[in-house]
């Protein structure tokens, strides 16, 4: 069974500041996402060490550092499902949806609110996962998608396990 974690919003220099079922999401998912705000090498690093294959892009808060080593947008095929990341666009939900469109996308994961939702709209699906370690007034929030038989359900949680929403995304088998 395939696993994917999806994380944001990092915001740190000290480290990766994954904890509770966040951490161990992390370093038990066969594929990490992470849209971008590391902030720092040492986090981008720190993430580096705790997952098998991370999938990252860099965000509007990182460094110089960072921004030279992660591209802006890129693709992810894991689980049937192919994933456009990317930390932010113009235009809100449309422009995340044309985004997730120009690319063949399932599923679009973006970061910057650092507010955890899910909206489902006609051919693509739009995820952020929120900030697991700086939340700014929200919840704090990664997500975690399982395969089960012809789709990935997933979900979105507070580093404590607190479930936050349910989603499910249609696989391309």
């Amino acid at each position: 069974m395939s696993t994917i974690a999806i994380f944001s919003d990092t915001h740190s220099s000290g480290g990766h500041e994954l904890t509770g079922d966040a951490l161990e999401a992390a370093q038990t998912a066969e594929i990490v996402i992470h849209a971008g705000d590391f902030t720092s090498t040492t986090a981008l690093e720190a993430f580096q060490n705790e997952c098998d294959r991370l999938f990252a892009v860099h965000g509007n808060a990182d460094s110089a550092a960072v921004r030279e080593r992660l591209p802006t947008a890129r693709v992810v095929e894991a689980g049937g499902v192919r994933f456009a990341v990317t930390h932010r666009r113009e235009g809100g939900a449309t422009g995340l949806a044309m985004f997730g469109r120009s690319r063949d996308a399932d599923v679009v994961v973006s970061g910057h609110s650092h507010r955890p939702s899910v909206v489902e709209t006609d051919d693509v699906l739009l995820l952020n996962p929120g900030s697991h370690a700086q939340p700014r007034g929200n919840r704090p929030g990664f997500a975690v998608l399982e395969e089960a038989g012809d789709e990935l359900v997933g979900e979105i949680r507070e580093p404590d396990g607190t479930l936050v929403a349910e989603f499910a995304v249609a696989t391309r088998g």
